[in-house]
């Protein structure tokens, strides 16, 4: 049985040689790369899902932003105006 000379390199495959399985493999990324942004991907889209079906957090919290400049930007939430004679009320 002759022994084989594992030292030496392979031998380059002429142009056109190489199949175009070894070509269509160097050009993908690494499948644990491409398994990493499947994963992540999937995450993304199951966080997106769960967070829709929650609804918002707080709905009745707006931004405080003063509309006529008047009251320093304090919110009523709703609570309508803040003096008392426009509540029509007691007098």
């Amino acid at each position: 049985m002759p022994l084989t000379d594992t030292s030496s390199t392979p031998r380059p495959a002429p142009d056109g040689a190489e199949p175009r399985v070894a070509r269509a493999r160097r050009a993908l990324p690494p499948p644990a790369l491409t398994g990493f942004l499947v994963l992540l991907a999937v995450l993304m889209a199951a966080s997106y899902a769960v967070g829709r079906a929650a609804g918002p957090v707080a709905p009745g919290i707006h931004r405080s932003v003063p509309q006529d400049g008047g009251a320093g930007g304090m919110d009523t939430h709703g609570m309508g105006p803040q003096d008392p004679s426009a509540r029509g009320g007691a007098r």
